[in-house]
């Protein structure tokens, strides 16, 4: 385990002095101080100090956070730079860049071999914050293609394939954490809070994934109903790569009215009460019970 923990923080401090770099970029080029800029750099200067010292006594875990929360301010910067431009025709590139980084913590445990399930390293909330991003981009990402109607009429295999990747990883999010068994010896005292962790339904961004998955389902079968199902599939598993490998074939349709239909039905169930939206995702559905494949 010493042998691992020398292992990553030695590439861990690469990676930090190149995202340390790329900062003092983004800095420059805003003219101006921000907030998750300014964070982010925090956080890799004081991952700089731990890396310093002996790399033996590092604890990987704590060399991993430092660096994926840095990640995260880094590239949420970028991201709200891109949307308020409402992303340029140029993205494209951007887009695989932010992709990348926010893949890279998760690549750098599969490849130190540091534990046979990365979540323990990582922990849940950090893994699903990175797979929310990456699917939450690509969401944002294909949102703003579906209204360029020539764009959709050259490149609607490449639509999908975006499509696919960031639905899987809004999945992934999903599915990081089991759903909690309810039954005697487990005691709750608000019956909805039960009824959503039961569902596994931890917070309100794993209901805005579902709304998202469902969305993008809508979009690919609107958009890309005529591309070829086996060349673009859709992984349900946890992926460390910058794209999710492929293992099961994507049948927008089924995946959509799934995740869409428990959308609906914790909305207007256990969280009646607080008056969350359900008018787009029923009127996704029943675009989806009119399709006919």
């Amino acid at each position: 385990m010493a042998a691992a923990g020398c292992s990553v923080a030695r590439r861990v401090e690469e990676l930090g002095d190149l995202a340390q770099a790329h900062i003092q970029q983004l800095s420059e080029a805003a003219g101006e101080d921000d907030h998750f800029l300014i964070r982010a750099s925090a956080a890799l200067e004081k991952l700089k100090l731990l890396c310093g010292e002996d790399k033996e006594c590092s604890n990987p875990s704590d060399l991993l956070e430092l660096y994926t929360q840095a990640i995260l301010d880094m590239t949420y910067f970028e991201e709200n730079k891109l949307v308020d431009e409402d992303f340029p025709e140029d993205s494209s590139q951007k887009v695989k860049e932010l992709i990348s980084f926010l893949s890279e913590p998760e690549i750098l445990v599969k490849e130190n071999n540091l534990h046979p399930k990365n979540c323990d390293l990582l922990g849940d909330e950090l893994l699903e914050c990175l797979s929310w991003r990456r699917g939450a981009l690509l969401y944002m990402y294909c949102h703003s293609l579906t209204k360029r109607r020539e764009w959709l009429t050259r490149k609607s295999s490449l639509l999908k394939k975006y499509l696919v990747d960031g639905i899987s990883y809004l999945l992934q999010m999903l599915n990081y954490r089991c759903p909690i068994q309810l039954n005697e010896g487990v005691s709750f005292q608000d019956l909805d809070t039960a009824k959503l962790l039961s569902e596994g339904i931890f917070s309100d961004i794993h209901l805005l994934a579902m709304m998202y998955s469902g969305e993008m389902c809508f979009w690919g079968l609107k958009h890309c109903a005529d591309q070829q199902p086996e060349n673009h599939e859709l992984d349900t598993g946890v992926s460390g790569a910058s794209n999710p490998t492929c293992k099961e074939p994507l049948d927008f349709r089924e995946v959509g009215e799934k995740i869409l239909k428990k959308y609906v039905s914790v909305c207007e169930g256990p969280l009646k009460e607080q008056e969350w939206n359900t008018t787009n995702a029923k009127q996704i559905l029943s675009f989806f019970q009119h399709h006919t494949n």
